[in-house]
C-alpha cells in the first residue's frame, strides 16, 4: 500500500474530490522519507538558487527507498507535490531526485534525457 489513508480522507473520496492539501498531508505522513527528501530540496533550492537542487546520496534502506520510488512513480502524488511546493520534479536511478523552477527550463530538459540517465549509471546502482 503507498498512502495511510485515513477514514475520513477516505469518505471524502467517495463522495467526490480531494483537495491538494488534503492529498498532500496524506503523502507527508505516509511517506515520511520521501518528504523529508523532497522539501529538504526544495529549501535548498530557494536558499541556494541555481538551476536545481538534487540528491546523490542513497536512501538508507529499502523502506525508504520505497517511498521515494512510490511517490515519484504516481502521477497523482508526484503532481500533487509539485503545485503544493511550486517546483517541478525529476528522477533517475533509485535515489536521484531533483527539484526544478517551475517552467522548462534547459536544465530541467538535460537531466530528463537518455543521455543524461545513461551517463548517472554505476554498476552499484544496478540492482538498486
Amino acid at each position: 500500500m503507498s498512502l495511510d489513508v485515513s477514514p475520513e480522507l477516505l469518505r471524502t473520496a467517495n463522495d467526490g474530490d480531494v483537495d491538494d492539501a488534503a492529498f498532500v498531508e496524506c503523502i507527508r505522513t505516509s511517506l515520511p522519507y520521501a518528504w523529508d527528501m523532497i522539501s529538504g530540496l526544495v529549501a535548498r533550492l530557494q536558499v541556494d538558487g541555481g538551476e536545481f537542487a538534487d540528491n546523490l546520496t542513497p536512501p538508507p534502506d529499502e523502506k525508504a527507498r520505497g517511498q521515494l520510488l512510490r511517490v515519484l512513480a504516481s502521477d497523482a502524488m508526484r503532481a500533487s507535490l509539485e503545485r503544493h511546493f511550486g517546483v517541478r520534479l525529476a528522477f533517475q536511478n533509485c535515489h536521484r531526485v531533483a527539484v526544478f523552477p517551475t517552467g522548462d527550463s534547459d536544465a530541467y530538459r538535460r537531466f530528463v534525457t537518455p543521455r543524461e540517465q545513461i551517463l548517472n549509471q554505476s554498476p552499484e546502482l544496478r540492482d538498486c
